[in-house]
């Protein structure tokens, strides 16, 4: 009895857990400085594995730290997966 509680708490955690992000979101739209803005690339990246996912970092019009991870589509094109802006701190303070 006691073999089969374990087991049920084991399949209920394991449950809850995941084995990575979930990008099947439409993605997040383009903002100045992003490199799909304006639209796709006009390359393609072929040699990138289907599902990849890269960073893209700049500072945007308003002086704010970008950051912006890309997914590689199964057309090839890029999607925005995620993106933090945050101010751009000098001097080491808050």
């Amino acid at each position: 009895m006691r073999l089969i509680a374990a087991a049920m708490i084991g399949m209920v955690i394991l449950a809850g857990c995941t084995t990575g992000k979930d990008y099947s979101a439409a993605g997040v739209d383009p903002i100045p400085g992003s490199i799909i803005y304006g639209g796709q690339p006009r390359t393609k990246l072929t040699k990138s594995p289907i599902g990849s996912t890269f960073p893209h970092n700049f500072i945007d019009q308003y002086g704010q730290q970008v950051d912006e991870t890309y997914m590689i589509q199964p057309d090839r094109t890029l999607k925005i997966v995620h993106r933090e802006i945050r101010p751009i701190r000098f001097g080491g303070r808050d």
